[in-house]
């Protein structure tokens, strides 16, 4: 009935915002057909690495529905311009034009899928861990509205407290001493 899927609809409205404000980096890997909600999910990582074989649809109408839930993520992922065409039309596309219309990062060979993903694992996790979560906040910060003087304040205490924290001033010194800092897996590898 209408509050069961009310309810239902709520439960994946959270996720979405669970998944999309998560503190830590989260990457996507895309294989396959990505159909519906699916494309709500990869709008909502931070990092989004498909397959050449790969084929998307935002399929909602064909079904009578809407993709409602989804709408803000993919939305800003891909502008509201070509939404209007690809959720209203429920037309099937590409992983090359997923690129060129912003829905993901990076399109590789099917069997490059994997390596391309450890290769962004590296780049992450080589990165200041705290770093990284002050940064995903600071996106979200700046990205929902113009940058006043209340966002240019916030921006000027992250970028303060990041230099001296304990990370931060690991890192610094690390850089300058041309070292790895200590938050580097030297086993991992690079």
């Amino acid at each position: 009935d209408y509050q069961q899927n009310l309810e239902d609809a709520k439960q994946l409205a959270l996720l979405m915002e669970t998944l999309n404000t998560l503190s830590v980096p989260t990457i996507v890997k895309i294989q396959g057909a990505a159909f519906g909600g699916a494309l709500g999910l990869i709008s909502c990582c931070d990092i989004a690495i498909a397959s050449d074989n790969a084929k998307f649809c935002l399929s909602e109408v064909k079904l009578g529905l809407s993709p409602a839930t989804i709408s803000p993520y993919v939305l800003k992922a891909m502008g509201a311009r070509r939404c209007r065409r690809l959720f209203l039309t429920a037309e099937l596309f590409d992983a090359q034009q997923a690129e060129k219309w912003g829905l993901v990062h990076e399109v590789v060979k099917q069997g490059q899928l994997d390596d391309a993903v450890d290769k962004v694992l590296r780049q992450i996790i080589s990165n200041g861990p705290k770093a990284s979560i002050a940064t995903k906040k600071l996106i979200r910060q700046v990205s929902e509205s113009d940058l006043n003087q209340d966002k240019q304040h916030a921006t000027a205490e992250i970028i303060a407290s990041l230099r001296v924290s304990e990370e931060g001033q690991e890192g610094l010194s690390a850089f300058f001493e041309k070292r790895a800092p200590s938050w580097v897996d030297k086993d991992f590898g690079e």
